[in-house]
């Protein structure tokens, strides 16, 4: 009667044991998938006058700046340029000495850390306040 008693849990158990083992699902984590950030800054340049805004990077990838408006006169060029920053200085990696409205200068970061964008009357050739709008991408 202990067999029948022992052999009958067994067969009870059996498909609890069934559902066990044998998962050949990867369970190997994987990174999550990189989001690029879009930040919009705004601002005013003067002649013969330059403005640096820094931004963070957080994870190596395509930086790019975007000249995305000027006014009152849209069809000037100004500089544009996309470099590091230490805390005090940028400095420029990549420019463009004649951006005009849309220009995008682009990049790849290596390693997180700071960075910048610049623009610039380059040459002198403002000869009044421009407002401007930049889209900084990056990851």
């Amino acid at each position: 009667m202990l067999r029948f008693r022992t052999f009958g849990a067994l067969l009870l158990l059996a498909p609890l044991a069934a559902g066990c083992g044998g998962d050949n699902s990867n369970n190997t984590p994987t990174a999550p998938t990189p989001v690029a950030v879009t930040e919009t800054v705004n601002g005013t340049l003067t002649a013969n006058g330059g403005r640096t805004h820094e931004f963070v990077v957080q994870q190596a990838g395509t930086v790019t700046v975007k000249l995305s408006a000027l006014a009152p006169d849209d069809t000037i060029n100004i500089g544009l340029s996309l470099g590091t920053w230490n805390g005090a200085v940028c400095t420029a990696i990549l420019a463009n000495d004649k951006a005009a409205l849309n220009t995008t200068v682009t990049g790849s970061a290596q390693q997180t850390g700071l960075f910048c964008a610049r623009v610039y009357d380059a040459a002198g050739s403002l000869t009044a306040s421009t407002d401007y709008t930049l889209d900084i991408t990056h990851f």
